[in-house]
């Protein structure tokens, strides 16, 4: 299952490299920040093999960019790890129709433009009950 996110790029880790029966990896980590309803979350994702990292070289911190990444999750030892593993990573588009648009930081309404009513204004009341029933 592929997904896609728009955020930018937080935090970048550094390349790590090793070698295993099928020859040399290298892989990197970085954080990424997209935001979720009111509040920004952060995803540590990854690419593996030396043309995902050189992709990821290409964008620096502060970035806002796309990600198309992949889940999943693996057992050792009755523990569960999960993988984020990101495939392609672009600049991020202007909004697009129907797309994810930012919502507009609140402002607090405008002031009346008629005074509002006093206790003079209202009508006394037809007897010495104040109760409103």
């Amino acid at each position: 299952m592929a997904l896609e996110l728009e955020g930018r790029i937080a935090r970048k880790l550094g390349v790590q490299t090793g070698t295993s029966a099928r020859g040399t990896w290298s892989k990197q980590e970085f954080i990424f920040e997209y935001q979720e309803g009111n509040f920004p979350s952060q995803v540590c994702m990854n690419v593996w093999g030396d043309d995902k990292v050189r992709e990821l070289d290409k964008f620096q911190v502060g970035d806002k960019v796309k990600v198309s990444f992949n889940l999943s999750s693996r057992e050792y030892n009755g523990r569960w790890y999960t993988d984020v593993r990101a495939w392609r990573i672009e600049p991020a588009a202007a909004a697009q129709p129907g797309g994810y648009a930012p919502q507009p930081e609140y402002s607090a309404p405008a002031a009346p433009s008629a005074p509002l009513p006093t206790a003079d204004d209202m009508s006394s009341p037809l007897s010495d009950d104040d109760l409103p029933f």
